[in-house]
């Protein structure tokens, strides 16, 4: 089949970037997305062109690396699918394709399509972790854990902090990947010590980098390739305005001592 791609070409973050036209004949309906990129980017290599810079890894839909808007769609619009899980058999002959980078301030474009998201990183640095001595691993049943509160970490721990909650947000919201950090982590007992300091920490980072507040819209959600629930974000909020009444600065701890 033949597709029409029109896809966003920018040098970097200060250039003002444009929409650039693209034909892709023989697109076989059995490739991923992904390798359909490939493909033109070896027909524009050959023309002396320059390629679509694109973000990818394992293409597995497992680190999170691949995103694009198709459509206006973070990841196509396909439910529980990223980018490189998408197959060229979901699009028809003559289909016009619009490819975006994720939009957001948080998300500066490095360059076309790909995106710097270091500002989930140092998030993650801020608070999403646990402090306990490293060593050889426990037994599976050294610390009684419900299952119900097993399956909840797990679900939010599916989060692979590919941005695509962000990309749909019409706020640019980062709050379902903090919530589901904050989750993953407040559902186990390794994570107790820390709950309080880790809200704290990683939602004063959210707010550092730019990302704005969450209204409740719910297209996080929609958008989300593993299906991260909004019930996150509730949590995150708990755990933050108890934190703000309770947690002492550490500051104010080192004085007092």
């Amino acid at each position: 089949m033949k597709l029409t791609l029109h896809v966003w070409r920018q040098k970097n973050s200060q250039d003002k970037g444009r929409m650039v036209r693209y034909d892709a004949p023989n697109v076989s309906e059995h490739m991923s997305f992904l390798e359909m990129l490939d493909v033109l980017n070896e027909t524009l290599v050959d023309k002396g062109e320059d390629p679509i810079a694109f973000d990818h890894d394992c293409r597995e839909g497992i680190c999170g690396m691949c995103g694009m808007m198709i459509n206006g769609k973070a990841h196509g619009g396909f439910k529980g699918t990223t980018v490189c899980q998408l197959h060229m058999r979901h699009f028809k002959d003559g289909d016009v394709l619009y490819l975006e980078p994720w939009r957001a301030k948080a998300f500066p474009v490095i360059k076309d399509l790909a995106v710097n998201r270091a500002s989930f990183d140092r998030i993650i640095a801020a608070g999403g972790f646990i402090s306990v001595p490293t060593g050889s691993a426990p037994d599976g049943n050294a610390i009684p854990i419900r299952k119900l509160d097993a399956d909840l970490a797990m679900d939010a721990a599916a989060c692979i902090g590919c941005g695509a909650c962000v990309a749909a947000c019409p706020n640019a919201a980062a709050a379902l990947f903090v919530g589901a950090k904050i989750s993953h982590l407040g559902h186990l007992p390794q994570g107790q010590v820390e709950r309080d300091r880790r809200a704290l920490a990683m939602v004063q980072q959210m707010n550092i980098e730019g990302f704005a507040n969450c209204t409740n819209i719910g297209e996080c959600e929609a958008a989300c390739p593993k299906d991260i629930k909004l019930e996150v974000i509730a949590r995150t909020n708990r755990d933050y305005i108890k934190a703000a009444f309770t947690e002492r600065p550490e500051s104010s701890a080192s004085a007092a001592g």
